[in-house]
C-alpha cells in the first residue's frame, strides 16, 4: 500500500517546521491570515525549510482573490494551495460555489505546478441532506489534486458561515466529522482524500482503518494546551506529534496485513 501522508497544521515558523518533519510528517501547512498582510516572511522560510528536507509544503489563504492569491503563490511557493471556505448546496449550487471552482481552474492554469487541496465540510452526525458531500466532492474533483475532510458545525438556526470557529471556513473544531459519510467519499472519489476533522493522536488509527484514506491531518489535536486545556492556535505539542505519526504507521502495518 502507499504510505498513509501525515499533514500538520498551523505551522508558522521554520524552527517548528523542522522539529515535525525530524518526527515524520509529511505535510508541513501554514495559514496566511490576512489578505491585507499576506506577506509574512517566516512562513516563506518555513516554506523553504519544508521543501528543503523533501517534504510538502502547504498553504491555507484565508481570502479568495484571485490576484492576491496569485502574488501570494509567487512570493512563496508553495507545493500545494488549500482552500477550505465552508461551501454548502443546501438551496442547490450557489455562486460562491461556482466562483470557488472557477477561482481553482484559474489557478490551476495559472501555476500548473501547484497542487489544490480543496477542504470538503462533513458534519459530525448523518443529516437528511448527507448526499451533499459526494455532490460537492463532483462539482469540485476536476480542479482539485486532494480532497480533505473537515468538521462543519450544523445547527437548527443561524448560518453555517457564522457558526465556525473561524467564520466563513470550515476547521480547528476539535470535533470528528461523521466517518461514514467521509469513508463515502473516499470510495467515490478519484483524487486522494486526507482525513481530517478532530483527530488526534487517539483516534488517527481507528479513524485510518475506517476510513481508508490517503492521508491524516490535524490541527486543534496535537496542539499545546494552555493551563485551562484550552488548544493553543499555532503551537505543536512534539509528543502528540509524534505519537500520531507512530499511530498512522501502526495503521498502515495493519492494512498491509489484513
Amino acid at each position: 500500500m502507499n504510505k498513509i501522508i501525515v499533514q500538520i497544521y498551523e505551522v508558522q515558523i521554520p524552527s517548528e517546521a523542522e522539529k515535525l518533519m525530524a518526527l515524520g510528517v509529511d505535510h508541513i501547512g501554514s495559514v496566511i491570515v490576512s489578505q491585507e498582510s499576506w506577506k509574512v516572511p517566516s512562513i516563506r522560510d518555513t516554506v523553504h525549510l519544508v521543501q528543503s528536507r523533501g517534504g510538502r509544503s502547504s498553504l491555507i489563504p484565508l481570502f479568495d482573490d484571485l490576484e492576491t492569491i496569485c502574488f501570494m503563490l509567487d512570493y512563496y511557493k508553495p507545493d500545494i494551495i488549500h482552500f477550505c471556505e465552508a461551501i454548502t448546496l443546501e438551496d442547490g449550487p450557489s455562486t460562491s460555489c461556482k466562483n470557488l471552482v472557477l477561482l481553482q481552474k484559474n489557478i490551476k492554469n495559472k501555476f500548473p505546478e501547484i497542487k489544490i487541496m480543496r477542504s470538503i465540510p462533513i458534519p459530525q452526525t448523518k443529516v437528511p441532506n448527507q448526499g451533499e458531500t459526494l455532490e460537492l466532492s463532483r462539482m469540485f474533483e476536476a480542479v482539485s489534486d486532494y480532497f480533505l475532510t473537515d468538521t462543519l458545525i450544523v445547527k437548527s438556526s443561524g448560518s453555517i458561515f457564522d457558526l465556525q470557529p473561524v467564520k466563513g471556513f470550515v476547521g480547528i473544531t476539535g470535533k470528528t466529522c461523521n466517518w461514514d459519510i467521509a469513508a463515502q467519499l473516499v470510495q467515490s472519489s478519484h483524487i486522494p482524500v486526507i482525513l481530517a476533522g478532530g483527530i488526534t493522536p487517539d483516534n488517527v488509527f481507528d479513524g485510518i482503518m475506517q476510513v481508508m484514506p490517503a492521508g491524516v491531518d490535524s490541527c486543534t489535536g496535537t496542539n499545546v494546551l494552555d493551563s485551562k486545556g484550552r488548544s493553543i492556535r499555532f503551537k505543536k505539542d512534539l509528543e502528540k506529534v509524534k505519537h500520531m505519526v507512530d499511530e498512522a504507521r501502526r495503521a498502515e502495518k495493519a492494512i498491509e496485513h489484513r
